[in-house]
């Protein structure tokens, strides 16, 4: 492990350990995130001179119309819907995944960069990347060449589609790559073409902590053989075994599911339903009799239960969308809390179908503590989620951090990890190397 340049912290796995963050927009700052939450010292290496679109916001300088955009659209807007000076440290999306990181500039296009970089590998224990192949190789990131500095060095790259195939360099998002997994359309709603699949991509969070998960492995091996190694974790190749059963269902039976929804595949009433107010929603999904039984109780019409149409599983499943419009009727005049707190309590499961506001109002993690209040020098002080996980023997008071202003590290980084003296740190200044600014050629 590296020592040295190292400021005191609690005790947590990965104290004492360096890892350098060359990621883009989710799924690589979510694995580096991981790993800086239980204690390693996460240093993301940025350039002043190029913008990656998404990872502090969408463009660097966002034209009014954009930031207005933004806060119609939610999810990467900034604080107030002001962009600010500069808008790269107030943005939503990188203030939610850059906590207990780093900052430090490098402009790997120079050679002046690439030594740095070349210092800074040998001071640190990995790096995890998920950049398009072509770039990393374009700017020597590799690690043919970076385990000769740092034989010791543990390397993560987790680009969509992985280093070989015809897909290699493949540029994409998250939701390409779920595509190519098939996700979208199994999402899609029953009687709905695919374009109305929801839009979110659990693709780029498990693609975070898997890399996170491979990263800690990569430190296992480390110890038992006192080497580095390269760990290849494609984003796309991550997010398959989720969907495991329908590739399994189509190898065994040659069954292609399709536009599943909220329904499920034998199981009825099984749907989200509409409450009373404004989108507001619960979940519904009965898996024997005893529970619709129970449902049908609550609701008050016994009769649905000798009903020829809902007799069994199968009728039910048969007939599933005059149930969920019966059932809508019931709960569309109901409070979606109420509503849960008594299928709950007759065994029925269900649950309501939150929104931000909900989560960071919900009594259930206000009890355990899941939100963590934080002062941001230029976004100011909001909650942020708690660590994705506890450990009984390692408290983890998490986010210790606010979310790196561009550069904020780069005088300990330079001078006190790496060895630069003050004219030397000047010198790169005035190339603009070092700095807290994007260059103002930098849309």
């Amino acid at each position: 492990m590296t020592t040295n340049g190292r400021e005191p912290r609690s005790k947590l796995p990965l104290d004492g350990i360096r890892v350098l963050d060359i990621t883009v927009v989710w799924a690589g700052p979510y694995s580096t995130m991981q790993l800086g939450d239980w204690g390693a010292e996460v240093i993301r290496v940025e350039s002043t001179k190029y913008f990656a679109a998404t990872t502090r916001g969408q463009m660097a300088r966002p034209p009014k119309e954009v930031v207005e955009a933004q806060a119609r659209a939610g999810g990467m807007g900034y604080p107030d819907n002001e962009a600010g000076e500069r808008p790269w440290n107030r943005s939503a999306v990188f203030n939610a995944h850059g906590r207990n990181k780093r900052s430090v500039t490098i402009d790997l296009t120079s050679p002046e960069g690439q030594e740095a970089f070349e210092r800074l590998i040998a001071a640190s224990d990995g790096l995890i990347e998920n950049n398009v192949p072509i770039s990393m190789e374009k700017w020597g990131v590799t690690y043919e060449r970076l385990s000769k500095i740092n034989p010791r060095l543990i390397m993560v790259r987790m680009p969509a589609f992985g280093l070989a195939g015809p897909y290699k360099n493949y540029r994409t998002w998250g939701n390409h790559m779920e595509a190519l997994s098939g996700h979208p359309l199994i999402r899609a709603y029953p009687n709905l073409s695919p374009e109305y699949a929801a839009g979110g991509v659990p693709a780029d969070a498990a693609g975070g902590v898997g890399a996170a998960f491979a990263f800690t492995l990569g430190l296992r091996y480390r110890r038992r053989t006192g080497k580095g190694l390269m760990i290849e974790a494609p984003t796309a190749e991550n997010f398959v075994p989720l969907l495991g059963e329908y590739v399994m269902d189509y190898t065994m039976n040659g069954r292609v599911r399709t536009q599943v929804g909220n329904e499920h595949w034998t199981n009825a009433p099984h749907n989200s339903y509409r409450c009373q107010g404004e989108d507001r929603w619960i979940t519904v999904g009965v898996w024997n009799e005893e529970q619709w039984r129970s449902l049908c109780g609550l609701m008050r019409q016994e009769n649905l239960v000798e009903d020829p149409r809902f007799i069994d599983m199968a009728s039910r499943f048969e007939n599933r969308h005059e149930l969920d419009s019966t059932i809508g009727e019931w709960t569309g005049t109901r409070q979606p809390h109420w509503l849960v707190e008594r299928l709950q309590a007759a065994g029925v499961p269900s649950g309501v179908v939150m929104n931000e506001r909900d989560a960071l109002e919900d009594r259930h993690l206000h009890e355990r503590g899941f939100w963590h209040s934080l002062d941001h020098p230029e976004a100011g002080n909001y909650r942020h989620v708690g660590p994705a996980w506890k450990a009984s023997q390692t408290p983890n008071d998490t986010p210790r951090r606010h979310a790196p202003l561009l550069g904020q590290d780069n005088e300990y980084v330079y001078k006190t990890v790496l060895g630069y003296t003050d004219d030397e740190y000047r010198d790169l200044e005035e190339k603009g190397q070092i700095g807290m600014d994007f260059a103002p050629e930098v849309p």
